[in-house]
């Protein structure tokens, strides 16, 4: 989706809510935000609930005030200001990894804080963002992942079809998508890892598994062509 919109001309940006600016995965971040087209990194600062190393001395996302956090990510909505934010949704996006919950729930709140000027004044100007998903997989769109994913141990979170609004043929721009993976050289490298699953699978059986991107609208609201999105 990055990759599309970039494309055409939109502007894009991410802003990640763990790891801080000088971790060792920065640069495989930047490097994977460059192939998307998606600018340089925006990060929260806050450490992986999984590895203390992400953000040394730091709180981690998991425990930290979600007010603070919402507050940051306000800032960021309201200097980029974006018409679409996509986010995870509410289950962690297909690996349910424990940040990427929270992160569901501060985006939700960040975007609705961001339009009225007496909620953290301190982080500029109010921005209300036209349009909110979230990033998900229905039950009928796994594939052979759950069986992948079953292979090390691992399950795949997923909702009902009935779910998804959105339903996105990203195959075009599937090449710059693997690209985006393999910077995250980390990732790639752990067998059990998504990346690392999809990296020992032949790429036409890969191209089948990331050529389709779904999402649930959770804010209303009409959003014209060309426009900026920012995805947390």
């Amino acid at each position: 989706m990055l990759a599309q919109h970039a494309a055409r001309g939109a502007r894009t940006a991410v802003v990640t809510a763990t790891w801080a600016a000088d971790s060792r995965r920065t640069p495989e971040l930047a490097g994977s935000l460059d192939k998307l087209g998606a600018n340089e990194p925006r990060m929260l600062g806050y450490a992986d609930a999984r590895d203390p190393s992400s953000a040394p001395g730091r709180a981690r996302l998991v425990d930290t005030s979600i007010d603070e956090a919402v507050g940051q990510l306000a800032g960021h909505l309201r200097e980029f200001r974006p018409d679409i934010v996509v986010t995870h949704d509410a289950l962690g996006q297909l690996t349910g990894h424990p940040d990427h919950r929270p992160t569901h729930q501060i985006t939700l709140l960040a975007c609705a804080a961001a339009g009225l000027a007496l909620l953290y004044p301190e982080a500029g100007d109010p921005w209300q963002p036209r349009a909110l998903y979230a990033a998900t997989h229905p039950e009928s769109g796994v594939g052979e992942l759950g069986s992948l994913r079953a292979g090390v141990g691992k399950s795949v979170l997923c909702v009902p079809d009935t779910y998804v609004t959105a339903v996105v043929d990203v195959r075009a721009w599937a090449h710059a998508k693997w690209r985006a993976i393999l910077a995250h050289q980390g990732e790639v490298a752990r067998e059990r890892s998504l990346p690392g699953i999809l990296a020992r699978l032949p790429e036409e059986t890969r191209n089948k598994i990331i050529g389709t991107e779904y999402f649930t609208r959770l804010a209303p609201g009409f959003v014209s062509g060309h426009c900026p999105a920012l995805a947390v």
